[in-house]
């Protein structure tokens, strides 16, 4: 079995087993009860912060992580939205994590986006719940019913979708859901230079995908982005965001890393323009 296809079983069982602690209805009242979450506003270049415990790859990251304070850390830096990782086996999260990551950026009107192997619109309503103003989907786990279930429930709940892509196959899947309706959250499209079924990276990713991106969509880049020069890089394939965890997470000073990595990308970007 794939890494893939353990972290969606292992989703699956949590969703049954959040399905037996309380009802949808209870579900959606807590939705409803939270605040509206911020907009994710985007501008030349952006970043996508990330905090997470574990990593498969690399181990422990940061057992200790005060949530609150990274989070505002990296709003404080310039990211446009902070992703939490909230699961619990290989990465040391939890939607307790998300919560206090979206509580620390509401003031500063920073989103935070729920990073997980989600398989059920109840995850994304659990999302909603926790404060979160957005969600990450993975294409190939995921059937295109169920994905569009999941982007519908996303929209219905005013949070912004990040589509995550392994290859070509899933660019052209992600495609067909990606025109949006008038006022409708984002739908941004990501390329993961780490193939989540083996857990391998492959540099050379983003540059052979880049001429397939789907036009006027922002593209994130995932994965394998350690320092500016590698936003910038990222930034002149065509991808307009960056979304970095382990080399935050491993960073002395987080911060100024956030902040140099996405002032490179718009630099990358003005020279394109120019």
């Amino acid at each position: 079995m794939s890494f893939l296809a353990q972290m969606a079983a292992q989703s699956a069982a949590r969703v049954r087993e959040a399905r037996a602690a309380r009802t949808e209805e209870e579900l959606l009242a807590a939705c409803r009860a939270a605040p509206a979450p911020p907009l994710l506003r985007l501008d030349r270049f952006d970043l996508i912060a990330e905090i997470k415990r574990h990593s498969p790859a690399e181990g422990a990251l940061a057992d200790e992580v005060d949530v609150a304070v990274r989070a505002r850390g990296y709003g404080a830096a310039g990211a446009a939205a902070v992703s939490v990782l909230t699961e619990p086996a290989r990465f040391g999260g939890s939607l307790a994590d998300l919560g206090a990551a979206a509580c620390a950026l509401h003031a500063r009107g920073v989103p935070a986006m729920r990073k997980d192997f989600l398989v059920e619109p109840w995850q994304v309503l659990e999302a909603r719940a926790a404060g979160a103003g957005g969600v990450l989907l993975i294409v190939a786990m995921l059937s295109d019913e169920v994905l569009g279930e999941m982007i519908a429930a996303a929209r219905e709940q005013g949070l912004f979708t990040l589509l995550e892509a392994f290859d070509a196959a899933d660019l052209e899947r992600a495609a067909r859901f990606l025109g949006s309706a008038p006022g409708a959250p984002p739908l941004l499209v990501g390329v993961n230079t780490r193939d989540l079924r083996t857990l391998a990276v492959d540099p050379g990713r983003l540059a052979r995908l880049a001429p397939q991106l789907p036009p006027g969509i922002p593209a994130v880049a995932e994965s394998g982005l350690h320092d500016a020069a590698d936003a910038a890089a990222a930034a002149a394939l065509g991808y307009r965001l960056a979304l970095v965890g382990t080399a935050l997470m491993q960073a002395e000073r987080p911060a100024q890393l956030a902040a140099a990595m996405i002032a490179a990308g718009r630099e990358a970007v003005s020279k394109e323009e120019a």
